[in-house]
């Protein structure tokens, strides 16, 4: 385990919506370097969203990452010979992290249509406490309530 934890990166708001969480979250789509076309999709995400659903899409991705980040999940500890699953509290940014993570594969994992089709719908979904996000969520904090007798092993 290292000692010292690196420095936060500062990131630069992205240009449409001057926002750090929306270009952090273009940062996590793009692949193979191509950051230009993860803007246009996302971009393109938006604007479906807001064509859907007729309100402001910043909002819903807010409440999307709102209701997919965990508020608990379980890290493993060493105990003896045992390795236990404690139930620990997310600090906010890797909530942050896990959200937009699960956001973008089970946008991926979705079938058919554009990238940008995939992320709209499964963004409606996540606004609206549904899709395949939410369910990650819930079963993270079913181990937490599951593995709650071993709190006391907390790091």
């Amino acid at each position: 385990m290292r000692r010292i934890s690196p420095e936060k990166r500062e990131i630069t708001p992205d240009v449409r919506y001057n926002s750090e969480v929306v270009q952090n979250f273009i940062n996590r789509i793009f692949s193979r370097g191509k950051k230009s076309t993860a803007t246009t999709q996302f971009y393109d995400a938006m604007d479906i969203i807001k064509e859907k659903s007729g309100r402001d899409p910043m909002e819903i991705l807010d409440t999307a990452i709102k209701n997919v980040g965990p508020v608990m999940e379980v890290r493993p500890r060493r105990v003896g010979g045992a390795t236990y699953q404690v139930p620990m509290e997310v600090a906010p940014d890797r909530r942050l992290t896990l959200a937009m993570r699960w956001l973008i594969s089970a946008s991926r994992a979705r079938s058919g249509k554009s990238y940008a089709e995939k992320l709209s719908s499964e963004l409606l979904d996540a606004a609206s406490n549904q899709g395949a996000a939410v369910r990650k969520r819930e079963e993270t904090h079913k181990m937490a309530e599951a593995n709650r007798a071993f709190s006391h092993y907390r790091m």
